[in-house]
């Protein structure tokens, strides 16, 4: 066995952590030219998918969606609005909840968008990647059990 086969290098986590940083840079340089960042993305296209499966969702479901955090996605959504990405309504049951739906351009841009991550998927995990996308969603809901 080498340095490089033992410590840190043998764990799953640490090279789980490395990756993830590779692919988010990856992500950012490749929604860049669309003026996005990752997380921008990752809260605009959950907004997009809720609304498309349920209507207009809370913005702490498009949160909890996307893995964000509830004051982080308040500033970035108010940003998305000022853009014309997206509105934000209060919900007519519960003043205290803000749906947010998203506009003709908040839909052209996360389709573009959701190219851009699609194939950076296909890229780093093939097209064919089932297993790795169980496995990392079962790691992922554990965090919520």
């Amino acid at each position: 066995m080498t340095d490089s086969d033992s410590g840190p290098m043998l764990s799953p986590g640490f090279w789980l952590h490395h990756a993830a940083l590779t692919w988010r840079a990856a992500l950012d340089a490749g929604l860049r030219p669309l003026g996005l960042t990752p997380t921008q993305f990752m809260l605009l296209a959950s907004a997009g998918w809720l609304e498309h499966v349920a209507g207009p969702p809370t913005q702490q479901a498009v949160a909890e969606q996307a893995g964000a955090d509830r004051m982080m996605t308040s500033k970035i959504v108010r940003a998305l609005q000022e853009r014309a990405l997206l509105e934000r309504r209060t919900d007519p049951t519960d003043a205290r909840a803000v749906r947010l739906s998203l506009t003709p351009a908040g839909r052209a841009l996360v389709r573009q968008a959701t190219e851009v991550a699609r194939t950076l998927d296909t890229k780093f995990f093939g097209p064919h990647a089932t297993k790795m996308r169980t496995t990392l969603r079962t790691i992922a809901e554990t965090r919520s059990a």
